[in-house]
């Protein structure tokens, strides 16, 4: 693994992004090929294949389900409420009791998230009402691999938001079956619809509607550059929880850090991902070394080591710098995902740290614990945008109209300064619609 000194070499390596549609592996741009006969980038995809699913609707969800999926013909759309039962005797009894109790953590902080969120209110003649969305699509990826712990991320803060429809879309295997984990996870998180269709249709069902997949008004949930992108396209016609890319873990670390922690950590986000940033910035050239030299070994034994080591390769590093306050700073310049504190003092670090998605205080509170059973949803900011962005919580499943309720006595005081600056920008009727109620000039020949 490299190592690079200080902050200006760290921007210019380790911790530069560059733009994923470059990031193509030939293996996707040979699907490209076969599927649509040229060779397009990214947004040309996302394009032709949301184009067709407006058109279409349900048989162009089918023909890519087909087409990028490979699922049989004649599978439908839908999951049978069967097949959701069903699934429970295809899952270990102690794995559904871990769903179930990961799902409670989840509604529980969710839950004090809402009593903390915004609020009802009316005061002083305006207010807000907060009401939860009417119908939400949850996108949840996956095939090879299944992640029921994204299903009750995303689900359950929807479900503890209030809202009134949950529906979710996956991809599927070519015989057309959804991993029975998957839909037991969906089952535990309240989901009320589930529908086969992957990738870009799959949000294009959501955003669109079709005969089968019902229009939703918002949709959320992680998935791959094209989902990004789709996502990207479709906002506006619908809501979208964020734009979410590769997997990314920081690690700041003091010369105390034990090294086989922090190297548990980094393996940990690494195996995310192939395009996963996992990057430790430290003050200690001995923690650097350390980590540096057994990275590699504690591969082993990892299932997806591969996808480790290719990420580990291409997007690691360790970078040291001078001083634990200039390795925050650095960690929140570069706004990650997931920021780790393996420092002796990690709440006083904590209170430099001005962008992340989840920040997790000293070497007890593991990353991995937050994919699954803290609480907080694991969907969060990636790509720089934790500068701006939150974790998906309960409030992107709300919304809030505000309320005005004037008597005489208030539209008299706060009337004449808002007509006014309604002449002063030419809506001459604007200021008649106020002088009507309060007095005063109605009309421009008046003085």
């Amino acid at each position: 693994m490299r190592i690079v000194t200080g902050a200006t070499e760290a921007r210019q390596t380790v911790l530069r992004r560059t733009p994923l549609e470059a990031s193509l592996p030939q293996s996707i741009r040979d699907s490209i090929r076969r599927v649509f006969g040229a060779d397009l980038e990214a947004q040309d995809v996302v394009d032709r294949i949301l184009d067709e699913v407006r058109e279409s609707g349900d048989e162009a969800v089918l023909k890519y389900n087909r087409e990028i999926d490979r699922m049989d013909p004649g599978v439908s759309l839908e999951v049978a409420p069967d097949e959701v039962q069903e699934a429970y005797g295809e899952v270990d009894d102690d794995l559904v009791d871990a769903l179930k109790f990961a799902a409670e953590r989840i509604q529980a902080y969710h839950q004090r998230q809402l009593e903390h969120s915004m609020r009802t209110f009316r005061q002083d003649g305006v207010g807000q009402i907060v009401r939860p969305i009417d119908r939400v699509g949850a996108y949840v990826p996956g095939t090879d691999a299944v992640y029921p712990s994204t299903v009750l991320m995303t689900a359950v803060p929807a479900r503890t938001a209030g809202v009134g429809e949950l529906i979710m879309t996956t991809p599927v295997r070519p015989d057309g079956r959804v991993s029975p984990l998957k839909l037991v996870a969906a089952d535990v998180a309240g989901v009320d619809r589930i529908f086969r269709a992957g990738g870009v249709q799959g949000i294009g069902a959501m955003a669109y509607g079709t005969a089968s997949v019902p229009k939703v008004d918002k949709v959320c949930g992680p998935g791959n550059i094209f989902v990004t992108l789709a996502k990207k396209r479709v906002y506006g016609e619908v809501g979208v929880d964020g734009v979410f890319g590769p997997s990314e873990t920081l690690v700041v670390a003091d010369g105390r850090a034990e090294p086989a922690l922090v190297v548990a950590d980094m393996i940990a986000g690494a195996e995310h991902d192939e395009l996963a940033t996992i990057v430790l910035i430290t003050d200690s050239v001995d923690l650097a070394d350390a980590v540096a030299k057994n990275i590699e070994a504690s591969l082993a034994g990892i299932d997806r080591r591969d996808v480790a080591a290719t990420s580990l390769g291409a997007r690691g590093g360790v970078v040291v710098v001078p001083s634990i306050d200039e390795a925050v700073e650095l960690a929140s310049e570069y706004a990650p995902e997931h920021l780790c504190l393996h420092v002796a003092d990690p709440e006083a670090a904590m209170a430099n740290v001005r962008n992340a998605g989840c920040v997790f205080l000293g070497a007890m509170s593991v990353e991995s614990i937050g994919d699954y059973t803290a609480g907080p949803s694991h969907v969060m900011p990636t790509g720089g945008s934790a500068t701006f962005a939150s974790p998906l919580g309960v409030h992107d499943f709300l919304k809030v109209t505000s309320v005005i309720r004037m008597d005489a006595s208030t539209a008299r005081n706060v009337g004449p300064a808002g007509a006014r600056i309604a002449r002063a920008e030419g809506f001459v009727g604007h200021a008649r619609a106020i002088e009507a109620r309060i007095g005063g000039r109605t009309s421009e020949t008046e003085r």
